[in-house]
């Protein structure tokens, strides 16, 4: 099954040291490893059979390489978001003429403030978009996200957080009724339909997987995640975030994934 023919990535830039982090005792990122692990990270997607817009870096912005967080992309069309993070405010504007070299003004819609929505917050499962109130994502960009999706025949299930950064932390959906979940999302309501796999604690970190046209894509170092997937029948590549987890970035942050009609 072939759900993207398109990924955008962003290119760290060397201010990536400063990104925002919740975990300074990992340390500060290694510009030079971070580089290394990008380019494996876009070989793995072109592995799925995407075409892949690599853009270049922004100094300006440390964390403007998790470029989940400028854009909502359905089938329907295109959300920028109105990032919650004040230093992060700029990245959906420089991320805005690369949508529209892909969708029209008709399909394209945004979070304007006072509502905050980063993409991170959100998972797509078919046409409903569980939407996490967060620290970054608040009640009035969620209203805004729903009205837009309810204009496009889409739907939107809010998810308060308690305890995670951003809701695809801890729950990530692999399509076929499966989703891993980890911590507070293993009893939380909203999601008792799906077969959820259930990551340890201490591989809390992997729980952020990619779906990705059949494959799925997994961080290294999570031997039960890993395996976890493996055993649901997904051929799984594996890759080595493991410098953009110092400032609180997984699999998903790094790319914005999506299909377009090309007839």
């Amino acid at each position: 099954m072939t759900k993207f023919n398109h990924v955008i990535v962003r290119r760290p830039g060397k201010s990536l040291c400063d990104g925002i982090t919740s975990a300074p005792e990992l340390g500060k990122p290694i510009y030079e490893k971070a580089i290394v692990q990008h380019d494996a990270y876009i070989e793995c997607l072109k592995q799925c059979g995407v075409e892949v817009t690599v853009l270049p870096a922004l100094e300006e912005y440390p964390d403007s390489c998790f470029v989940e967080d400028t854009c909502v992309i359905t089938r329907k069309g295109a959300i920028m978001d109105n990032p919650g993070a004040g230093s992060r405010n700029g990245e959906a504007k420089e991320m805005e003429p690369t949508i529209r070299k892909f969708f029209d003004d008709e399909h394209i819609k945004h979070i304007v403030a006072p509502g905050t929505l980063e993409g991170g917050d959100v998972m797509m499962v078919g046409d409903t978009f569980y939407v996490g109130k967060s620290a970054r994502t608040n009640e009035e960009g969620i209203r805004q996200f729903a009205e837009i999706l309810e204009g496009w025949g889409l739907k939107c299930v809010e998810v308060p957080l308690e305890l995670v950064l951003h809701l695809k932390t801890g729950v990530n959906y692999l399509e076929n009724n499966n989703m891993l979940v980890s911590g507070e999302f293993i009893t939380k309501p909203e999601f008792e339909q799906y077969n959820k796999v259930i990551v340890p604690e201490e591989e809390a970190y992997g729980a952020n997987c990619i779906w990705m046209n059949g494959k799925v894509i997994v961080p290294e170092g999570y031997p039960t995640v890993e395996q976890a997937v493996r055993d649901l029948g997904y051929e799984v590549i594996v890759t080595d975030t493991s410098e953009y987890r110092k400032i609180d970035g997984g699999l998903s942050c790094l790319s914005l994934r999506f299909w377009v009609d090309e007839d």
